[in-house]
């Protein structure tokens, strides 16, 4: 009876478990149907540009900083009490400003004194030719030798150099501009007290020279006069245009040249600013196609050119050279690729492509 029992719930689960399963495939076939029916092949919408031959702009790329092509620290001749500020820190003057000056009344008296002396001298000097038997205020026919003992011993040289000294030591009471410019780095007041460190540079950046690196294996590639374009990182929408000044002519422990290039400055640049260089050579008869149009597959470099029966072949390329935005090309005959002047190239909507995928140029 207990088999019987057992024999029973046996085949009721049985017939539970195919009802149930039954259940299952048929909903997994309806799924399957309904995804199906759901499906749409994707459309890969892409732009293309005729493939022509033409000049290649090889650029070299580096980094550098601004030095003003002129400029100079500037000190007082001796040390004193700031008298005059005429100038303030940007501020622009021309070649002979006056700066600032020093209040020094104890220079003014030597001076003073040392012309006092001069013209004692100088009666002196005249009494000593009398004595000798020339005319006062004739010595054109004063013998050279003579003429030397005479200030000597009359003080006339002493005073002189006197008189010099004095006019050395008031002149470094005023501080000029040696050559026209801007103001920068005053950190002093007037009244305050001035030594012997610098009180103000001066700096002429209308023109203003960049020095940059480039590899030894880039040597060849520059030459003087090249142009250039500076583009400052504070404003990399500016471009200035320049030229190479020098090279040069030694290689670094790093394996690097030192070039200078200069540029002209529309008051925007300032010294010290931190900038890219980009130096530029134009190669005739490359084909080129814009950066977007090289991909990557099986780690190799590819385009996909267009047929007019709405398919993308993969060609397999070599980059010659690169810039900013272009790419120079050759088909790649290792791999048996094949361009042309006046192939359709893919140069959007690339990324995900096959070989032989259907595409739809945009706008079309």
């Amino acid at each position: 009876m207990r088999r019987i029992i057992v024999t029973s719930i046996l085949a009721t689960l049985s017939v539970l478990a195919s009802v149930s399963c039954g259940n299952n495939v048929a909903k997994s076939g309806d799924e399957g149907m309904e995804g199906k029916l759901e499906y749409a092949p994707q459309t890969n919408e892409v732009e293309v540009i005729t493939l022509e031959r033409g000049d290649f702009s090889r650029q070299l790329l580096s980094n550098g900083r601004l030095k003003a092509a002129r400029k100079s620290a500037l000190s007082f001749g001796t040390s004193g009490k700031i008298a005059t500020l005429n100038v303030k820190n940007g501020d622009g003057v021309a070649a002979g400003s006056v700066i600032a000056g020093l209040d020094r009344p104890d220079l003014e008296i030597s001076l003073e004194s040392a012309r006092l002396a001069l013209k004692k001298a100088e009666l002196d000097l005249s009494d000593f030719l009398a004595g000798q038997g020339y005319p006062v205020g004739d010595t054109s026919t004063v013998p050279p030798q003579l003429m030397e003992t005479g200030r000597i011993r009359s003080g006339y040289s002493a005073a002189v150099n006197q008189l010099s000294s004095a006019r050395h030591e008031i002149a470094g009471t005023v501080l000029r501009a040696p050559f026209p410019g801007r103001v920068a780095d005053i950190t002093l007041h007037r009244f305050d007290q001035v030594g012997a460190d610098a009180f103000c540079t001066i700096v002429d950046d209308s023109s203003l020279d960049v020095e940059f690196s480039v590899l030894e294996s880039e040597y060849s590639f520059i030459t003087l006069g090249m142009p250039v374009k500076v583009r400052p990182y504070a404003d990399e929408t500016r471009e200035y245009a320049g030229s190479i000044t020098s090279i040069n002519p030694s290689v670094d422990d790093k394996g690097q040249i030192c070039v200078t290039a200069r540029v002209r400055n529309d008051g925007a640049l300032l010294d010290g600013m931190n900038v890219r260089i980009v130096a530029e050579k134009s190669i005739p008869d490359q084909l080129v196609v814009p950066r977007s149009a090289v991909v990557i597959r099986d780690n190799l470099d590819v385009l996909f050119t267009y047929s007019e029966d709405g398919k993308a072949h993969w060609t397999y390329v070599n980059i010659l050279h690169s810039n900013g935005d272009s790419h120079a090309i050759e088909a790649n005959k290792d791999r048996n690729a094949n361009l042309v002047e006046g192939d359709k190239v893919i140069v959007s909507g690339n990324l995900n492509l096959a070989d032989n995928s259907d595409v739809v140029l945009k706008n079309r």
